[in-house]
């Protein structure tokens, strides 16, 4: 019989068990639920719905369901569909109708609100370390190669000379934003949904500040239609998680063109390489490449849910289930993807030669030579032009700025004089010393600064981690 199935005359088809169950997915949420049970229960019997025996005999036996499922003793099956029906059925199993009190004065609907919180709250605090370490293994980067120059890129097309610590640290800005919508999403995750039954309330003096305080979140939910049929926070995450996966995407995308042949920029260490069944040669940035496919695995969860819920009246409908496999495996992928990121990038061997011989070439001087003659007066729009019949004319005649005399520059502009020889992809870098460019003494602040934000980042996690700790599953009731 069914926990549910008073009102029904005939058993569930087999076929509509397998297709509702969710116990084959929402099993992981067995610590959560269990805690949130522990604390509702408290509750009631602080309330008085419950006497401090009940309570006592019903915590006791959740605490033993904890260690028959990370004992791995307690089997899951479809015929109890849930992670809450599961436990609930094991805890009458236990100690008897009793159990059955349990879900006094709360429902399915806010209690796998709650479930989705508590979960999703470790897994913001999770992917925010991460990306913490995979900053600091940027930092590592761009402090030991503090001098390396590297052509810049627009178009995928040689454009200027920058600072190899420049280009990276330009993937450190989009995890700090990353870092930050994700702050953002935990606040709004943050909410007690727990008191909310099905959709109205219940009827029950309960105590939600004292399950909030228990269960150490900010605060309580103010609606409960909204808080039963509330997904926005995970598609909030979702999204978070997209946009870090897409920059992921994107620095996998740098690491595989400049570990080609045609860049060689880098070699990535062994250990994140494979390579190939027919071509012995080959050494394959397999791990880039899958980081660069996962991304759209996530950018599909986030659609699916966004589609899931653009529809739906209020308040519980049974799609939410959806959300489930999609926020799973999107932490799963995330995490994974930034796990294996940060070692790939301690390991690799930068090729700071061709780097610059690279960043020498293909007239990457051009701006800071029109820069030239626009400081001898000339218009930068006449300058620009002056430069770019020069390029023309090396072009034509196999030559290079390098390979072009003075007599050569003054065909093209009584301007010149001989400091022209003076411009070089080092004065090139060292002219950018604007806030924010490649110049090495704003790159050395922008380290600094950096450091100082990754702590900040440190600390934030440092405080969430307190209060996602779930210590209430592990200690005896008191009444």
């Amino acid at each position: 019989m069914k926990l549910w199935g008073g009102r029904f005359a005939k058993d569930t088809s087999r076929l509509v068990e397998e297709f509702t169950a969710s116990i084959p997915f929402d099993q992981r949420l067995y610590r959560y639920d269990i805690a949130g049970s522990i604390a509702h229960c408290r509750m009631l019997a602080k309330q008085q719905i419950l006497s401090s025996e009940e309570a006592e005999t019903i915590c006791a036996g959740l605490h033993e369901i904890l260690g028959e499922i990370e004992g791995g003793r307690l089997q899951f099956c479809l015929d109890l569909e849930d992670i809450h029906l599961t436990i609930e059925a094991r805890l009458q199993e236990k100690i008897g109708d009793l159990a059955g009190k349990l879900h006094t004065a709360r429902s399915r609907n806010d209690q796998i609100a709650l479930d989705l919180c508590l979960y999703l709250r470790e897994a913001i605090a999770d992917s925010v370390e991460r990306l913490i370490g995979l900053q600091k293994a940027i930092l590592d980067l761009a402090k030991k190669h503090c001098d390396v120059i590297l052509p810049g890129y627009t178009h995928l097309q040689r454009a200027q000379p920058v600072l190899l610590p420049h280009h990276l640290l330009a993937y450190f800005e989009m995890f700090q934003r990353d870092i930050a919508r994700l702050q953002d999403c935990y606040q709004r995750t943050d909410v007690l949904p727990l008191g909310s039954g099905a959709l109205a309330g219940v009827p029950y003096p309960i105590d939600r500040e004292s399950l909030a305080q228990e269960l150490h979140f900010a605060s309580i939910s103010r609606n409960s239609i909204d808080a039963v049929s509330d997904r926005d926070f995970v598609i909030e995450y979702l999204a978070a998680a997209s946009l870090s996966m897409m920059h992921l995407s994107r620095l996998a995308e740098d690491l595989i063109l400049w570990s080609s042949s045609e860049f060689g920029f880098i070699e990535l260490d062994d250990a994140y390489c494979t390579g190939s069944s027919i071509m012995p040669q080959k050494k394959n940035p397999d791990v880039a490449e899958l980081v660069r496919a996962k991304t759209s695995r996530l950018y599909g969860h986030l659609v699916a849910m966004l589609v899931v819920l653009k529809a739906l009246p209020l308040s519980y409908n049974r799609d939410l289930q959806e959300d489930k496999e999609a926020l799973f495996d999107t932490v799963d992928t995330l995490l994974s993807c930034l796990a294996i990121f940060s070692p790939l990038l301690q390991t690799m061997k930068i090729r700071a030669t061709r780097m610059r011989t690279a960043a020498e070439a293909d007239f990457s001087l051009a701006t800071d030579i029109a820069d030239y003659l626009v400081r001898q007066g000339l218009p930068f729009r006449q300058a620009h032009e002056v430069v770019g019949k020069m390029v023309s004319w090396c072009l034509a005649n196999g030559r290079t700025f390098a390979d072009m005399t003075i007599e050569d520059y003054r065909r093209f502009s009584p301007l010149f004089a001989e400091d022209v020889y003076q411009i070089t992809v080092e004065t090139a870098v060292a002219a950018r010393d604007c806030p924010g460019g490649t110049a090495p003494r704003r790159v050395g602040e922008a380290i600094e600064a950096d450091e100082e934000r990754l702590n900040q980042n440190a600390a934030w996690l440092q405080k969430v981690k307190q209060d996602i700790i779930l210590p209430l599953i592990f200690r005896p009731h008191q009444t």
